[in-house]
């Protein structure tokens, strides 16, 4: 019984690429890799927050407790002891999971893209619009936290960049059959 070899590709585009469509553009390519990297930022982004889980809870506790000052002086009725403990939790789980959402965006898009898919990158560029006005709004509330933000911004205009490149066009064109 003999055996046929295995078929191998001469580049390591040549499998990713399906019948009938040219090999993956450069632009494509380094749009994905971005795309990867904004994923990793953003991975960051939600371990810094794990990190310093007790710092953003006294942040929050304290703010509370000026807030409630502020009401009790103005006759309103102010928060308890246990309702700011449930705020600093509530609000680092809801950090933690729009971060995750987030590097899981960043992973969907850069997978769907690599595919050549024609709706990804409309998709991507719909998300990269969300993301710019997110940085907006967070440019109001200026700390350090924006550095980070705007580095993903960055990040996120030169894969939308490269991802409406002639190039990748011509790639991504649905082809008729």
């Amino acid at each position: 019984m003999t055996y046929q070899p295995y078929p191998t590709g001469s580049g390591s585009n040549d499998l990713a690429a399906p019948a009938g469509r040219p090999p993956q553009p450069s632009t494509l390519r380094n749009a994905v890799r971005l795309m990867l990297a904004g994923a990793a930022l953003a991975l960051i982004g939600v371990i810094v927050s794990a990190a310093f889980s007790s710092k953003i809870r006294s942040t929050i506790t304290k703010a509370a407790i000026k807030a409630n000052a502020t009401r009790r002086s103005q006759g309103k009725s102010v928060l308890t002891a246990a309702q700011i403990h449930t705020l600093g939790n509530v609000t680092l789980v809801f950090l933690v999971v729009i971060g995750i959402i987030g590097v899981l965006l960043w992973l969907w898009m850069a997978w769907a893209n690599n595919k050549g898919s024609s709706w990804a990158r409309i998709v991507a560029t719909v998300l990269f619009g969300l993301n710019t006005i997110s940085l907006f709004v967070d440019v109001g509330r200026a700390s350090i936290a924006i550095i980070p933000a705007a580095i993903g911004w960055l990040i996120g205009l030169v894969a939308i960049v490269l991802l409406w490149r002639r190039e990748t066009t011509a790639y991504i064109k649905p082809r008729v059959q």
